[in-house]
Order: C-alpha cells, then structure tokens, then sequence
C-alpha cells in the first residue's frame, strides 16, 4: 500500500505542475482573490458547478474570462436579464423554408465553460433549464437529446446587496452547485496594485498555457489520489454533525438548523478535498484539505432556523462550531 501511495504522489508532484502556468496567466490580470481562483480551480478539477457571490466590481466575471482565455476551450458569457426564456438558453427548433421542415438551433449553453452571469436575475424557468443541464449534462431540444461537453462547467455569480428584480435560487436548486464562493474586498496594498495594472489602458495579454486534454488528464489523475477510510468517516460525521447535532454533543446548534446537508454534500467533500491534494502536489488527502473547503461545500445546503436568523447567525458560524466539535481523525 505505502508503495502505491508513493507511486500516486509522485505522479501527483508532477501533474499538478501543469497548473503553475495556468496561475501565471490569470495572476497577470487578476490581483489578489486567490482564495476564489483556488477554488475555481477546485471545481475545474472536479467537474463540479461553481456559485460566486459578491457586491459588483470584486473581478468575478473578469476572473472567470481570464480563465477560459488561458484554457483551450470553448467559452460562452450569458448575461441573465428577468426577460430572459429557457430558448434564449438551451436553443429552440426553427423552421427552415428550403426544406420545408424544423431543424435545430443551439443555444449558447452548448460549450465547455459556462458564465450564468447574476442568475438570480432570471425567472425560475429559465434557472430550471440551466440547473437540469447542469444535473443531466445533456439538453433536450424537441425530440431530440444532445449531450455536452465533457468539460462543461458552469461557474455562476449573483448579487447578495440587489434583491430588486432578482429570482431567489430555490434551496433544492442551489444544492446542485458543488461550491458556494464568497468575495470580500482586496487589501489596501492589492487594490493599489489593481490601479497600477487595469489603469493604464492597456489590459495585459493572456495566452492558451492548458488544454482540453491536460485539463481532462489531471481530472482523472484526481480520482486516483488516496484517501484514507478515517478521512472518508470524517466526511459522514460532518455531514451528520449538520443533521443530528446532539449525537456530537453540539446541542448549542441544534435549535439553529432546520435542515442539515445533503449527502451529495459528501460526495462532493470528497471529491474537492482531492483536488485540494492535487493543488498543493500531494497524493492524499489530510483532514485539512477538508476544512480548507468545507465552508465552499456546505454554506449553501444549510438551511438554519428563524431563531439563528433573528440572532444574526450565519452558516458559517454553525459550520466553524461543527468542525469543532467533529473529532479529527
């Protein structure tokens, strides 16, 4: 066994180089935020669905076109609006004149990575059609059922400060993200360095440095980093920790969760604690892998009562006393 683990963390060492070059283009434009371009390299990794949130101006859309210019892949920025209908999306069928029959017109949503730009913008309808082709990874169009593209990602950003005009994600919705992103504003120091670069007028260059072959390379080297059955155990007892909070003896929670997460929560644990090993060049997971992502895993599938809501308490105040109380392997 400890010769396999050597084995994977030596080619892990080497994979995971691939992504230094990625860090360098996106660094080139976007300052600071490195929490959030870690993260989105995480769901990268793991193929799973990202949702950033944060006031206008923090670089969000600015970081992810940064990325999908130094990715060799199909990009598509949608721009949700409260006009906007599942066609506008997905694609429709038109009718062609010389052939006298309907054919096929696609939707935007047919590419690798996705922006859904302030979803929360638009009707529920429209979010439904998204977050199924997010779910299936196929799209239907009349009769007939396309699947996407291997590496399709969608990486969604919302408002927090707007709620005019805006279409709350619905809590079972919400859970098919597998990270929930928050931004904060940039040091004194960061911002300063931001004024330098995107002041003068002449926005940096960023070049293609990763394919859609490494991409999906290291995506498969991911699944093959170890993890231990003690860290798997440490996984379930977060989850559980969330729903049965008195059998960790966390009963100052109790009262303050009205649902616990998911066991999709688990999975996708799982899976981002593993790419978190891939990103600092590690062929296992340690349980600090899991807590550097738990709060980006488990914020958005929390559902807390009005009791924790009228006392101002936060999902990540019951997510930092759930890693207390949960024993480390």
């Amino acid at each position: 066994m400890d010769y396999e683990i050597q084995a994977v963390q030596e080619q892990i060492a080497k994979e995971s180089r691939i992504l230094v070059p990625l860090k360098t283009e996106i660094g080139k434009v976007i300052i600071g935020q490195e929490d959030m371009i870690n993260k989105i390299l995480i769901g990268l990794l793991s193929n799973g669905h990202i949702l950033i949130e944060g006031v206008p101006g923090l670089a969000k859309t600015l970081t992810v076109s940064t990325l999908a210019r130094a990715l060799s892949t199909e990009f598509k920025r949608i721009q949700f609006t409260p006009d906007m209908l599942p066609a506008d999306l997905i694609g429709t069928m038109i009718y062609n004149q010389k052939t006298g029959g309907f054919q096929v017109k696609k939707g935007p949503i047919f590419s690798s990575i996705i922006l859904a730009d302030e979803i929360n913008r638009a009707p529920a309808k429209t979010q439904s059609a998204l977050l199924e082709a997010m779910q299936e990874r196929q799209v239907t169009i009349g009769d007939k059922t396309f699947r996407l593209d291997s590496t399709f990602l969608v990486i969604a950003t919302q408002n927090p400060i707007e709620h005019h005009g805006t279409y709350p994600l619905p809590e079972a919705q919400i859970d098919r993200f597998m990270m929930k992103i928050k931004l904060d504003y940039p040091s004194k120091e960061e911002e300063h360095a931001i004024l330098k670069i995107h002041g003068s007028g002449s926005p940096p260059e960023v070049s293609p440095v990763l394919s859609k072959k490494d991409l999906e390379r290291a995506r498969s080297v991911v699944h093959t980093i170890y993890m231990d059955e003690k860290i798997e155990r440490y996984i379930v007892d977060i989850a559980f920790a969330s729903r049965n909070p008195e059998e960790y003896e966390l009963a100052e929670i109790q009262d303050l969760v009205s649902y616990g997460v998911s066991p999709r929560a688990s999975l996708h644990l799982k899976m981002a604690s593993k790419a978190n090993a891939f990103l600092n060049g590690r062929g296992y997971v340690i349980p600090d892998d899991v807590r550097d992502v738990g709060y980006d895993i488990l914020r958005h599938r929390l559902i807390l009562t009005y009791e924790a809501q009228a006392e101002d308490i936060t999902t990540e105040d019951v997510i930092e006393k759930i890693f207390m109380g949960v024993e480390v392997p």
